[in-house]
């Protein structure tokens, strides 16, 4: 337990170092556009292809528990749309983002600080912390909230197709589902989430690689640790907001 707070503190006081004004705005302006096409461009297709799936299996396993004839087949689309919109391209995507993006950060950062750059940084007098995490954070919280409007838009997408070619659900039926009682606060929640998840995703993992010492072995360990403690944060987090935000 002690370890534990230990470890919230430093996380705290690294936060502090990385959110400080950039010394060279052009230099951060830069780094962040090269940062949004290794963090976020790059993670479109896996995005998308998990969300097509997500969203056939969301519809396919709904029909499947809604065989009744008293319950109207729209209701399967209803139900995959409010599911893709409040869970599963927020939640879900985030923590796969965990493993791809958080791993590569860790390691970044992690042999960046075992090659001793960080430290030839310090010497120049930059702050290495916000001059190498600033730039990922921001990206991150830009470019992934574009990520679950893509994850929202395949997801059903997905849904509607194969919904259709297994004969689940017609594709009228589907369609209505849709647009039946919808709530535009769903699309704005999952987007704030996402917000957040992106802020834990990269900081968390950037903290654990900063930290690294030793060799490639540890660098490792630090990539694991980030993607463990950034999904059990992601899921902490996605307790508190969905009862802060839905109650």
């Amino acid at each position: 337990m002690i370890r534990l707070f230990q470890t919230i503190g430093e996380y705290i006081l690294f936060l502090g170092k990385v959110i400080s004004k950039p010394e060279k705005w052009r230099i951060f302006y830069r780094d962040t556009v090269k940062e949004i096409d290794k963090l976020g461009i790059n993670s479109i297709a896996i995005v998308a292809i998990i969300s097509a799936f997500m969203g056939a299996v969301i519809t396919i396993q709904t029909a499947y528990n809604t065989e009744n004839p008293i319950l109207p087949d729209y209701l399967i689309g209803l139900a995959a749309r409010d599911s893709i919109l409040l869970e599963f391209s927020s939640t879900i995507v985030a923590l796969i983002l965990a493993g791809k993006v958080g791993s590569h950060i860790a390691s970044e950062i992690g042999t960046m600080r075992v090659s001793e750059q960080i430290d030839a940084l310090e010497i120049m007098g930059v702050n290495s912390a916000s001059h190498l995490v600033l730039p990922k954070i921001t990206a991150a919280v830009l470019f992934n909230p574009l990520l679950c409007i893509l994850s929202n838009a395949v997801g059903i997408l997905g849904g509607w197709i194969v919904g259709s070619a297994t004969g689940a659900i017609s594709s009228q039926q589907y369609i209505e589902g849709i647009h039946y009682a919808f709530i535009p606060y769903y699309v704005f929640y999952g987007m704030l989430k996402t917000v957040v998840f992106a802020f834990i995703i990269t900081s968390i993992s950037a903290f654990y690689g900063y930290y690294v010492s030793g060799g490639s072995l540890e660098v490792g360990r630090a990539s694991t640790k980030a993607v463990v403690n950034s999904s059990v944060v992601i899921l902490l987090f996605n307790l508190i907001l969905t009862q802060l935000l839905l109650s």
